[in-house]
């Protein structure tokens, strides 16, 4: 490579993650949410709770809290711009989610070991209650980018 053309930071790289991913993140958007921040092996990622994501009971659906904490998740695992999948997710869900709250699912790298990685993921809500937490492991598909850093 020429000086020209250098590697770009890690935070930076992250940021092109987060607009690649989230530009066809169709499940994402369609759930209301927003990633709020991105860093190297992390992403926050919020979402409003809305009447068509309650279930029976009139609470939060779980399969949406999980969605939210899968979506910081993959985030989180992407950010280093190497195509990362979920290989598993364990969640618990600690308090439910009623309409109107909103959701806070913030998703933290414990450790990477070649292409395995291990993730862990917390949902609060808009007063820092624990509504779920989540461990995620990821698998790392090496030399496949999320981003084309040579085509510009």
């Amino acid at each position: 490579m020429t000086e020209s053309h250098h590697k770009p930071d890690p935070q930076t790289v992250a940021e092109a993650v987060r607009r690649k991913l989230f530009e066809n993140d169709y499940a994402s958007k369609g759930l209301g949410m927003q990633i709020e921040a991105i860093a190297p092996g992390y992403a926050r990622v919020t979402m409003a709770v809305r009447r068509d994501m309650l279930n029976g009971f009139g609470l939060c659906h779980g399969g949406i809290i999980t969605t939210l904490a899968d979506t910081a998740f993959a985030f989180a695992c992407n950010s280093h711009n190497e195509l990362t999948l979920a290989s598993g997710i364990f969640i618990e869900i600690l308090n439910p989610g009623h309409e109107g709250d909103r959701l806070l699912a913030e998703a933290r790298e414990v450790t990477v070991n070649g292409r395995l990685g291990l993730y862990d993921i917390l949902v609060t809500n808009q007063h820092g209650k624990h509504v779920a937490v989540m461990r995620g492991r990821s698998h790392t598909m090496k030399g496949k980018h999320v981003v084309d850093f040579t085509a510009s």
